[in-house]
């Protein structure tokens, strides 16, 4: 799969695939959402213009046919450590292999900007997501972080909400 950085033409077109694919009904159209996780906007678009004049930070996307079918943002968090964030395929094409694909190529990505490790969190209650990272190489670290139930964009559906820490070697 060929990754491509996103550029300030794709912001709304962007802000539309990851929403639709975190929140809502849309969502629930692929397996791994968090719509009945988390209400409100998984991002906006002056997060993803924030990422793209980061240095640091590097928002991918994927196309089919000239459309965008997914997504990914890698944050260097120094010299050998990639954070992968954002990780996302449209709806109606999950369970198709693209996500392997995606994220076979972030790793590619993330290697080419010098990573030796990739990290990740993803919510302690998706367990078949993290079973699918697994699958992939991934390991539970054993570290959890809080979820930031202070920012006003999320709408927490539950009170236990958490983040499992997974990194993989590359």
């Amino acid at each position: 799969m060929e990754l491509e950085p996103a550029s300030a033409a794709d912001l709304t077109e962007l802000h539309r695939l990851v929403e639709s694919a975190y929140r809502g009904d849309s969502a629930r159209a692929g397996w791994s959402h968090e719509a009945d996780l988390i209400g409100g906007v998984r991002t906006d678009e002056d997060e993803l213009q924030a990422m793209l004049a980061s240095p640091t930070q590097h928002l991918l996307v994927a196309r089919a046919d000239r459309a965008m079918v997914g997504c990914v943002a890698l944050t260097q968090k120094d010299d050998t450590l990639v954070y992968l964030g954002m990780f996302t395929i449209a709806p109606e094409r999950q369970a198709s292999g693209l996500g392997k694909g995606l994220l076979a190529a972030a790793e590619d990505h993330a290697r080419q900007l010098g990573a030796t490790r990739m990290e990740m969190q993803v919510i302690r209650q998706r367990e078949e997501l993290i079973a699918w990272y697994e699958r992939r190489g991934y390991r539970r670290t054993g570290e959890l972080r809080p979820f930031p139930y202070d920012e006003p964009r999320y709408t927490p559906l539950r009170p236990d909400l958490e983040f499992v820490v997974l990194d993989k070697a590359l």
